[in-house]
């Protein structure tokens, strides 16, 4: 099971490992030595905690969701590390971790897959998801569009994987699914604006349509009061924001803000 591998920590973007990645990974003292074993992307864990928390929260907790969790995590680790080997071309470099998170995912699902054997059924759509994070990093273009919604992608995916863990039926979790990846989506096209894309007039525009988009569709399909007044306020975010030249940790508060107030919209509205 894999995960995301976003890129800049305090800014919440979704992207594959950055190009400097392999540099800090060379075993130094100090931060250089943490990033050895943890990557330097703290904007992935609230990604990957967002859709897991909503599903938990929306089902009730099963005791598949701890081993679960634990393997969701220590699998984006191994992911995180992979690519990074797929993109320098030296798994050598990585083997440590690779040996390390790639046990810990395997041992961890284990008791997941002997209590649910269908959780299994969603590997064929991770390979597919992770084959294009793999092609994106070996070409260097870990930043691409593309690449980043299949990285959301896995990452909402795992609403269904936590509904089947559970005994769930998946289809129950549709709208939470859908209202998790309206906003990582966003997020997407929202940290662009404010970093990489800053000053492209396009991705401006494409940011305010979609939070437009994304606010008209949860009034359609009767989200409640409180998913909608949330996504209100991301597009708020996604108009008034660009331009303004904020810290990239300050970037990175007002996403995990915009996370918490979704989660809370949607295990509140049970959608």
């Amino acid at each position: 099971m894999s995960a995301v591998t976003p890129a800049r920590p305090a800014a919440g973007s979704v992207a594959p490992p950055a190009a400097a990645s392999a540099g800090r990974i060379a075993g130094r003292s100090g931060r250089g030595h943490r990033h050895r074993w943890l990557p330097p992307q703290h904007g992935a864990w609230a990604m990957l905690l967002l859709p897991y928390a909503a599903a938990v929260c929306v089902t009730g907790p099963s005791w598949p969701h701890l081993p679960l969790l634990a393997a969701w995590l220590a699998g984006y680790l191994f992911s995180y590390y992979a690519l990074l080997a797929v993109k320098t071309g030296r798994p050598a470099r990585v083997r440590p971790q690779l040996l390390l998170y790639g046990g810990a995912t395997a041992v961890l699902v284990a008791p997941v897959l002997l209590a649910r054997p269908a959780v299994l059924g969603y590997a064929p759509l991770y390979a597919v998801l992770v084959a294009v994070n793999a092609a994106h990093a070996r070409r260097r273009r870990e930043r691409a569009l593309l690449n980043d919604l299949a990285s959301v992608a896995q990452s909402v995916l795992v609403v269904f994987v936590v509904a089947t863990a559970g005994g769930t039926s998946p289809h129950e979790l549709t709208g939470v699914a859908a209202a998790v990846g309206a906003y990582l989506v966003g997020t997407v096209l929202y940290v662009k604006t404010m970093i990489r894309e800053r000053g492209s007039t396009g991705y401006r525009w494409a940011s305010l349509g979609y939070h437009l988009a994304a606010l008209v569709v949860a009034v359609a399909a009767g989200w409640g009061p409180a998913v909608v007044a949330v996504f209100a306020l991301l597009l708020l975010r996604a108009a008034l924001l660009p331009g303004r030249r904020l810290a990239p940790v300050t970037i990175g508060m007002i996403e995990l803000a915009g996370a918490l107030l979704v989660l809370a919209a949607v295990v509140a509205r049970g959608i």
